[in-house]
């Protein structure tokens, strides 16, 4: 199968304009697998590995007493680091989180997600007031009544994410 390439706005595209499009089944196969096989990493290239990892939902596994529960990142309004633990806030609970806040911010949508302190990450869909009274620090007011601060470290950061 070919299919053609897609196309990134400011590349250059050297060679042809299609991409071999191979799928090869294996029964023994249990976890699916793509492989892209090219003579360097292009800005298409990196489009495509984008699109492939944005299509499956993200979900990060939540503890609440003896619960474990999948969130998905759309019902996650913030997630913070407190008391030396890492939690997840949701519309109705609070979840404690496994992986570190850092590894959380690499394995979020950065579409949806900014950090916003060091202890702190806010989902940009949750946000419905910032109050930009406050010299060098943003207010900001979440879906759930939650007030959080921007530091001054990250303003530049929230700004640059919301396009203000």
């Amino acid at each position: 199968l070919q299919i053609p390439i897609l196309k990134v706005q400011g590349a250059e595209r050297k060679g042809g304009d299609i991409m071999q499009v191979e799928v090869k089944i294996d029964e023994n196969c249990k976890d699916p697998k793509i492989i892209i096989v090219a003579d360097k990493m292009t800005d298409e290239i990196g489009a495509l590995v984008q699109s492939l990892s944005a299509s499956y939902p993200n979900v990060i596994a939540g503890f609440f007493g003896d619960e474990v529960r999948l969130l998905e990142e759309s019902e996650i309004v913030r997630i913070y680091a407190a008391n030396q633990k890492v939690y997840a806030q949701t519309a109705n609970r609070e979840y404690i989180l496994r992986p570190r806040l850092y590894e959380l911010e690499e394995r979020l949508n950065k579409r949806l997600f900014v950090r916003i302190s060091n202890s702190e990450i806010v989902n940009l869909k949750k946000i419905v007031r910032l109050d930009l009274s406050m010299s060098g620090t943003i207010c900001v007011e979440l879906n759930n009544q939650t007030t959080a601060y921007v530091s001054r470290r990250y303003v530049t950061k929230i700004k640059q994410a919301l396009g203000i």
